[in-house]
């Protein structure tokens, strides 16, 4: 999308705060069409081998000379930022709660780029549960913040269908690219002050807390159409789970069917040449994609195959 007729004001200076890949076209697209004054990210993290992890959008903001800041604990650590003396904050899965003096700070405000139509799904794991939940649609809210969780009068809104073969993923990412066009189409009125406001009804709000654990456990006493929502839902982090033979079985990949077979939820059903058949409440659901603990991702039917041709139909999947 062309954004060459954006009218940039030379002197608004801008502080952007967000962490992970998702807030990256956010951040570029900014980047390309207004001036930067800081960028806020989670702080450095030790990973594997002693290395550091570097989080994406600090990589970003640091290949274009942009002052990074990366508070512990932001609502103890917001000083700083205020004294940027910042015209706008504007904010995308940054992964702390923002304190009441920094979202006083900005002249325009404090604005938040949400992967949801809001008042639906507000928190942390909106693209997850979009799809767990077998909603139909979701999209992009620019809203205002305040010091609620996605509370804050919205701005603008875009929509876009959740298609059956999305995962978490995919959706992520048409998101990403949305967020970043919906923004740089709605800063302008909020420069100029032409903007709406509206403020959410919040008898219609849902949640989506941060994924726990036991959200990643597949219960096989669900519908076919729930396991496989879950499955997507969690592709390609972290990943849904079930526990075969005492040792946990990563499901990143599955279909439904329409047979019914008997026996016990959870028990396997049938090997096809495309995967593993395992009894649900409704009906079958057939595994597609697996990662046995210790190992890499494989089909399904390899997996059976690395069984040595272990007879496995009957055996129950907990």
């Amino acid at each position: 999308m062309d954004y060459s007729n954006i009218n940039v004001e030379k002197e608004l200076e801008i502080v952007f705060m967000g962490t992970p890949e998702f807030a990256v076209p956010v951040l570029q697209g900014l980047i390309d069409n207004y001036k930067i004054r800081a960028v806020v990210t989670q702080p450095d993290r030790p990973g594997n081998h002693g290395q550091i992890n570097v989080s994406p959008i600090k990589k970003l903001a640091s290949e274009h000379a942009i002052l990074v800041l990366q508070p512990e604990h932001i609502k103890e650590e917001y000083q700083e930022i205020v004294n940027l003396n910042p015209d706008l904050i504007i904010t995308c899965a940054y992964g702390q709660i923002i304190p009441r003096q920094l979202l006083e700070a900005p002249r325009l405000g404090c604005i938040n780029v949400h992967a949801s139509l809001l008042p639906k799904l507000r928190g942390g794991a909106p693209i997850h549960k979009a799809i767990i939940e077998g909603h139909s649609k979701t999209g992009i809210t620019i809203m205002y913040m305040n010091t609620k969780m996605d509370e804050g009068d919205i701005i603008t809104q875009r929509e876009i269908p959740i298609l059956d073969t999305d995962t978490a993923s995919s959706l992520h990412d048409k998101l990403s690219v949305l967020g970043k066009d919906l923004l740089l189409e709605t800063l302008p009125s909020i420069i100029d002050g032409t903007n709406s406001r509206t403020p959410q009804d919040s008898s219609l709000a849902t949640y989506a807390f941060t994924l726990r654990k036991e959200d990643e456990k597949l219960n096989f006493e669900k519908t076919k159409k729930q396991l496989y929502n879950q499955i997507r839902g969690l592709n390609s982090w972290p990943g849904s789970y079930c526990v075969f033979e005492g040792k946990i079985l990563k499901v990143w990949e599955a279909y439904i069917t329409e047979n019914y077979p008997i026996g016990f939820n959870g028990q396997i059903t049938a090997i096809y040449k495309d995967g593993i058949g395992v009894k649900v409440s409704n009906g079958e659901i057939v595994l597609k994609t697996v990662q046995l603990e210790g190992k890499n991702k494989m089909n399904a039917v390899d997996f059976y195959n690395g069984l040595r041709n272990k007879d496995i139909v009957g055996k129950v999947l907990q």
